[in-house]
């Protein structure tokens, strides 16, 4: 059976999603769980959106498959539905930072990663630095420029569509850069802390930090509302860019279609490897 989880993490104390020898991961730490609750070996799991160190997420999703049995023997003798046991018993193995939403069964042609319609992200900015929230520093990068927020959102709206995104993401040998991005804007919350979300199909390794570094410039003043368009369409990796701090991104949510038709249909086309007509 194939199983979907619902989660969400504080990343802070983690090296990212992916399993790494010797580092505290969030794929170690909920296979773990698993195994323990599963009473069997600690579970593969793939994941819908893989995090980097110190990155957050309130809308996480994976998925593992487990033998019938297994899954009918996790209420034990309880009247629960399986899934509603698991996530209760998983409060009990996993640590504080790590937090199950749900757990239920898919078709089998349900893929976390490639059954994604699109991943929404938010990130976060104080550039006031003395009105920062205390209990949000986890979460929130500190910048001690002043930034305006209209030019960041004005360059961000700028970017989105389908194009090559090679200037803000490190290369992968054979994997394409090619990305449609959904949405990009920025807004100024009532407590002065700026959030920009960025949704798009799929994301390279560190697009979203890029995207963010490359409208904060603008933001400050120090370049023009055109500057971030004119780095996409260079497609290579510009000095100007910075690579904005994990802790202020967090994954927000994953959509998926509904029903297995249209699952497998997302499959084949995430599967594909896309490129830009000439």
């Amino acid at each position: 059976m194939r199983i979907r989880i619902d989660l969400a993490y504080d990343g802070t104390d983690f090296s990212g999603w992916a399993r790494q020898p010797g580092l505290r991961t969030v794929e170690e730490t909920l296979s773990a769980a698993l195994g323990t609750v599963l009473r069997t070996d600690p579970p593969r799991l793939t994941v819908g959106g893989r995090t980097d160190a110190g990155v957050h997420a309130r809308g996480s999703v994976c998925h593992l498959d487990v033998e019938p049995e297994v899954w009918g023997a996790v209420p034990g003798r309880s009247d629960r539905p399986p899934g509603v046991a698991l996530v209760s018993r998983l409060r009990g193995v996993l640590p504080a930072d790590v937090v199950v939403r749900a757990a239920v069964p898919v078709p089998d042609v349900f893929d976390a990663r490639f059954s994604a319609l699109r991943r929404r992200y938010t990130y976060r900015v104080c550039d006031q630095p003395h009105l920062l929230d205390p209990l949000r520093r986890r979460d929130t990068v500190v910048w001690r420029r002043p930034l305006d927020v209209g030019s960041m959102d004005a360059a961000a709206s700028s970017l989105t569509g389908l194009h090559d995104f090679a200037a803000f993401c490190r290369p992968r040998a054979g994997a394409t850069t090619v990305r449609t991005l959904l949405a990009y804007g920025w807004r100024r919350e009532a407590d002065g802390t700026l959030v920009g979300v960025v949704e798009a199909d799929a994301f390279c390794h560190s697009m979203v930090r890029a995207l963010v570094g490359a409208v904060v410039p603008v933001g400050e003043g120090r370049r023009p509302v055109g500057w971030p368009g004119q780095v996409l369409q260079a497609r290579h990796r510009d000095p100007g860019v910075q690579v904005m701090a994990a802790h202020g991104l967090c994954l927000e949510e994953i959509v998926y279609p509904q029903g297995e038709r249209a699952l497998a249909a997302r499959d084949a086309e995430s599967r594909a490897v896309r490129r830009l007509e000439t």
